[in-house]
């Protein structure tokens, strides 16, 4: 079986489906093919999934999977068929390179295109809206989360269009065609801000080992062009959210304020 999401899109588009349906945060999923091309088919009515289609297909596949179709809540994009993790690479004593393919990406999806920006894009001071009531609600080091990002947000350098989850889990192996985004939130600021989540990541055993930040912030600072203490701004203003986010869900926010601390320390705050 398909799913009743499928079949219209199946006939729609041509496709023949090539494995099993499964659901992820972002929606249901297909492996299809089309004309030979092994592609994922994805279907989601949340109106951040959607707006996220509209940015993939405005990528043209610089920096993010290449989008075959794209229309409403379907997004027809080529399917990453590489072994490769970058999860496992940051696990397995190669978490520097696996920082600098991220940055790589990172630079393909933040640079300047021709004509018009998605409308759909979120504007990053938006994005940081739950923050505030968490710090009044909680304090300590959200309080610091909530100050640091009021001041990066008043003060925004490099402002382009966002990938908004830059994470390993969210790079993929497509081959010849290098390591490449999937499931963008579609925001829109400061160029610093992308790289806070990938210090967070592959996972929180990893990202807390003692002295991993500090490392990593070093490796992303001379990859991806930023000062390592903007990186460090905005690891601490993003863990922050991110706490919060796990609050509003009612979810444990500790290891997100685990983050937030290392951060503050390693910046004297």
């Amino acid at each position: 079986m398909t799913g009743d999401v499928f079949p219209a899109w199946i006939d729609r588009w041509r496709l023949t489906p090539d494995g099993a349906p499964f659901t992820s945060l972002g929606g249901r999923l297909l492996p299809v093919r089309r004309d030979g091309v092994a592609a994922m088919l994805k279907v989601s009515h949340a109106p951040e999934e959607i707006a996220g289609g509209v940015l993939m297909a405005w990528w043209d596949g610089q920096g993010a999977a290449p989008v075959l179709a794209h229309e409403g809540e379907a997004l027809l994009m080529v399917r990453a068929m590489g072994t490769g993790s970058l999860a496992d690479m940051a696990r397995s004593g190669r978490d520097d390179e696996a920082s600098r393919i991220i940055c790589a990406a990172l630079d393909g999806l933040h640079a300047p295109r021709p004509g018009r920006l998605p409308s759909s894009l979120n504007p990053l001071p938006d994005w940081f809206r739950a923050l505030g009531p968490a710090a009044n609600g909680h304090g300590g080091v959200l309080a610091k989360s909530h100050a640091m990002s009021k001041r990066l947000l008043a003060d925004p350098r490099e402002v382009c269009v966002l990938h908004g989850d830059a994470h390993h889990g969210n790079f993929l192996d497509f081959g010849e065609l290098g390591w490449l985004a999937i499931d963008p939130k579609g925001l829109i600021g400061d160029r610093g801000y992308d790289y806070a989540n990938l210090l967070c990541n592959p996972d929180l055993a990893t990202a807390v080992a003692p002295g991993r930040i500090a490392r990593q912030v070093q490796v992303v600072a001379q990859a991806g062009d930023l000062e390592p203490a903007r990186i460090l701004q905005w690891l601490l203003a993003y863990a922050g959210l991110s706490a919060s986010w796990f609050l509003s869900d009612g979810d444990n926010p500790a290891g997100a304020l685990q983050i937030a601390e290392i951060a503050a320390a390693e910046l004297g705050l």
